[in-house]
């Protein structure tokens, strides 16, 4: 039997921060009220109905199993679980968060892929990324040769992820675009899409490239720290969550 998990990516409306955190930053790292940030927190956890696990991301490669008993400030910028007492999260203010599951709905999992995790370990050839080691985690926890699928919620859009050569030179010509004076355009999402579906993955659903899918292009929906870290100094995060399948998702 198949079960396909819940997928939930908040926006920045519906919590109690403040600007420019306004309302619903769930980062405890961006000079937040800490009261706030913990209230919304809350408010996440009961529109879910489950725990979600919050992580310390620090654009790295590492991923960790996470169950009831894993407490929230671990380091790592992915996480697997079977367990059906918390959500994998991932939060994001352009990164891209990229969410994972298998066929029969017994693993999920997420990812962090801003430019640095979807590279990946350049002194190994850019062959290491946490694309890849999310996948291989989720996939020792499944069956020999279930699918897996994966689903990529909103980040920067190409039209406004602008890069020098030394972050372009990692994607293929098909997901850059050059903007001469040594400034390039760089498609994250199509890229991760691209790699994924190389990677073997059955199927990848959300983020098509759409501008309604851009964090910088929607204010009103979305925190961006491109957008808003110069102008105002910090902004919120947002969170994107997938949790196992054992019942309906509180309103």
């Amino acid at each position: 039997m198949s079960l396909k998990p819940h997928i939930h990516m908040t926006t920045r409306a519906g919590g109690v921060s403040l600007a420019p955190c306004d309302t619903f930053n769930l980062g405890d790292h961006v000079g937040d009220d800490s009261s706030s940030v913990a209230a919304n927190r809350y408010i996440l956890e009961k529109q879910l109905g489950v725990r979600p696990v919050f992580l310390k991301q620090v654009h790295g490669m590492r991923c960790i199993q996470i169950d009831a008993n894993t407490p929230d400030g671990l380091e790592a910028d992915a996480c697997v679980t079977i367990s059906q007492d918390v959500a994998c999260v991932m939060m994001v203010a352009d990164c891209l968060p990229v969410l994972f599951w298998n066929e029969s709905g017994s693993a999920v999992g997420a990812a962090h892929a801003g430019w640095r995790g979807f590279v990946g370990d350049v002194n190994r050839g850019g062959t290491v990324n946490i694309l890849q080691v999310t996948l291989d985690k989720l996939k020792a926890l499944s069956m020999l040769g279930e699918p897996i699928h994966a689903w990529l919620g909103a980040c920067i859009g190409v039209e406004n992820f602008e890069v020098g050569l030394e972050v372009a030179e990692h994607f293929d010509a098909a997901f850059k675009r050059d903007m001469k004076g040594g400034k390039w355009l760089v498609d994250l999402a199509g890229a991760a899409r691209q790699q994924l579906l190389t990677l073997g993955v059955a199927l990848v659903a959300g983020n098509d490239g759409k501008p309604s899918w851009c964090t910088v292009t929607n204010a009103r929906d979305y925190f961006s720290h491109r957008r808003d870290a110069t102008s105002m100094g910090s902004t919120g995060r947002m969170a994107a969550c997938i949790w196992k399948n054992f019942g309906e998702m509180k309103k």
